[in-house]
């Protein structure tokens, strides 16, 4: 396999000394193709910073982003749109990502039709085949997000950014905000998906427990930098730094 995603010595800064932050101090890392990563940190700790750097809503201070071999940071406005068809991402909060103006299918069409413009014969069947993938009924395709469940407006978010056909998809917290049931149901969609699609993803998430059921290998982030890297059973198992040890007493404990 070969990187399909590698983040060089990555530097974001906001403000100036002395009142400085490094909300992103020297992060390298590398994702392969067809390989999930789990980046698993505290609130606060430069994780979601660092996604929307990937994306170029956030530029970096210093370093480099490449997605295969093609440096971000170095392309146009335009070139840039063209690439994030690519990319995309799926956020924490489904209904604040979601335009409550837009019915499903407004929505969803809006997505497909980024690659292209799609015959009006065609529509509604894209939209449903597009619902259908990700386990929503079709026939709902008319309403409006506030007339689903938490977990039903992450599936249409998740379909979202499935529509232009990426290769890697930047999932930033998708389940913090859900129920645990509704959780385990997004995080084997997500799998499914993956596989099926042969997708790369960077999975963000403060929760460890999270980040092993779904990831190949896991990055720890602490204060803005990498503390800790490896296959998921490796770190998760055999931890080395101190931090990650304490990510792991953090979690919670079943006792009978």
């Amino acid at each position: 396999m070969s990187a399909y995603l590698r983040i060089d010595d990555l530097h974001v800064h906001f403000g100036k000394p002395p009142k400085e932050i490094r909300a992103v101090d020297g992060v390298s890392l590398t994702i392969e193709k067809g390989e999930i990563l789990g980046l698993v940190g505290e609130s606060g700790c430069g994780k979601s910073t660092l996604s929307r750097a990937v994306l170029q809503l956030v530029r970096p201070t210093s370093g480099a982003i490449y997605l295969e071999d093609q440096n971000l940071s170095e392309l146009t406005p335009r070139q840039l749109r063209v690439a994030r068809l690519d990319f995309q991402m799926v956020f924490q909060d489904p209904y604040a990502s979601l335009n409550p103006r837009f019915t499903i299918y407004s929505t969803l069409l809006e997505a497909l039709e980024t690659r292209g413009r799609i015959p009006k014969a065609e529509r509604l069947w894209r939209v449903g085949q597009l619902m259908e993938s990700v386990g929503l009924d079709a026939r709902g395709m008319l309403k409006y997000p506030h007339e689903f469940s938490g977990g039903q407006r992450q599936r249409i978010a998740i379909a979202r950014a499935l529509a232009p056909k990426p290769k890697l998809l930047i999932a930033d917290e998708p389940v913090s905000a859900l129920d645990v049931s509704i959780q385990s149901q997004i995080l084997n969609l997500l799998l499914k998906l993956t596989h099926e699609l042969q997708l790369t993803m960077l999975f963000i998430s403060h929760d460890l427990s999270v980040v092993r059921f779904i990831a190949d290998r896991i990055a720890v982030m602490q204060a803005g930098k990498i503390v800790e890297c490896g296959a998921a059973e490796e770190v998760s198992d055999r931890p080395r730094d101190a931090y990650t040890k304490k990510l792991l007493a953090a979690v919670p404990k079943i006792v009978f």
